[in-house]
């Protein structure tokens, strides 16, 4: 049976956060980080085939990536891997697909997911996404879902909710949107979590073409109206040269400030399910097991002592990680590069940088 509901995937960081084991060559939403046999991108694929048919996800990727994706997730059909020649931020990725699944599907409904969440209780998610999807279906809104936060967290953009008018949604309560809150600092988080106002933003959004497509144009014509006017091209030889020749001329924008904060048709969707957006080795710390002394340990063989509440990790399968007297380090092995540094998410941003600076790009 033909099925109305289409997921795009967005799969074109470089997660420079996960430097030495993410690099541009091969970014993390292509890696098995979490050490389950799939990369962040197959389990994605793998969840939401679930709900969706294998035919109606779409890839949204860096044109570098290409074999990657055809190599890992070889079930997506050629036609649904989109292509970017160069980066420009969300709203353009969600504008192109956008625009070519209008010419496939004019009645279609979609989530639009990043490659690289961590979900851990799956049957609540897809439960979720599909109540979501239904909702979408009949409502002209822009759904996004707000994670009932845990604990007063830095890493996550925070979405204000108008608590006082909820709407019931299969046991599901959405709300209208008062406002988008940048990430915090901690003081301001705290302040943010105690008000119970205040959801995660999860960057995963619900809505069906045709209301996309107005606020699209209402909030970023120039980017709407450079899409459509290439709408005869998708799925033909030439569409790749026409989306390159877009893209040349495209601004760099996010869909959260470009539309989603300008909108008056967000509305967010609380829920919660075990989810966390792992951007950096601490946030995969804080999901992660750790061992009696705190430790984070992925690799096939290590030996610890005096070693507390640090990341230990190699991505060679049969190398020893022998570790002494270390508290709160990240250590990581990879063929080329041995990083030793404090565990301060703020230590491997410096890095990166410092390879650039220093003609040692290729280590990124």
């Amino acid at each position: 049976m033909v099925s109305d509901k289409y997921c795009i995937i967005m799969a074109g960081g470089v997660g420079s956060r996960f430097w030495p084991v993410s690099r541009n060559a091969r970014p993390k939403q292509f890696m098995d980080i979490l050490g389950t046999g799939r990369s962040f991108l197959q389990a994605t694929v793998d969840r939401f085939s679930k709900i969706v048919p294998v035919e109606n996800i779409l890839i949204v990727s860096a044109k570098q990536y290409e074999g990657l994706i055809a190599e890992q997730v070889p079930q997506v059909p050629k036609d649904n891997i989109l292509l970017e020649s160069r980066k420009r931020n969300t709203a353009p990725c969600i504008t192109y697909a956008t625009y070519k699944l209008l010419k496939k599907n004019p009645k279609a409904t979609v989530v639009v997911t990043p490659a690289d969440h961590l979900i851990l209780n799956e049957d609540v998610f897809l439960e979720t996404v599909e109540t979501a999807l239904d909702y979408a279906s009949k409502t002209p809104c822009l759904l996004t879902l707000g994670i009932k936060p845990t604990r007063p967290e830095t890493q996550y953009g925070y979405i204000q909710a108008n608590k006082a008018k909820a709407e019931i949604i299969n046991g599901h309560a959405s709300y209208k949107v008062k406002t988008f809150t940048e990430k915090p600092d901690l003081e301001m988080a705290k302040v943010l979590f105690s008000s119970g106002e205040f959801l995660w933003n999860s960057g995963i959004f619900v809505w069906n073409l045709q209301t996309i497509k107005e606020e699209l144009q209402a909030h970023l014509p120039d980017i709407a109206v450079a899409f459509s006017e290439i709408s005869r091209f998708y799925y033909t030889p030439e569409e790749q040269q026409k989306v390159d020749d877009v893209y040349d001329g495209c601004s760099s924008i996010s869909i959260d400030y470009g539309v989603m904060e300008k909108t008056s048709r967000c509305r967010v969707f609380e829920a919660s399910f075990g989810w966390s957006d792992l951007g950096t080795w601490e946030s995969l710390y804080s999901q992660s097991p750790k061992d009696a002394d705190g430790n984070l340990v992925n690799t096939s063989s290590a030996m610890l002592e005096g070693v507390k509440n640090s990341i230990v990790a190699s991505t060679e399968k049969g190398k020893l990680m022998v570790v002494k007297n270390l508290e709160n380090y990240i250590v990581i092995s990879t063929p080329d590069v041995l990083l030793i540094c404090p565990r301060d998410e703020k230590q491997i941003k410096a890095i990166t940088a410092d390879l650039a600076i220093n003609n040692l790009s290729d280590y990124l």
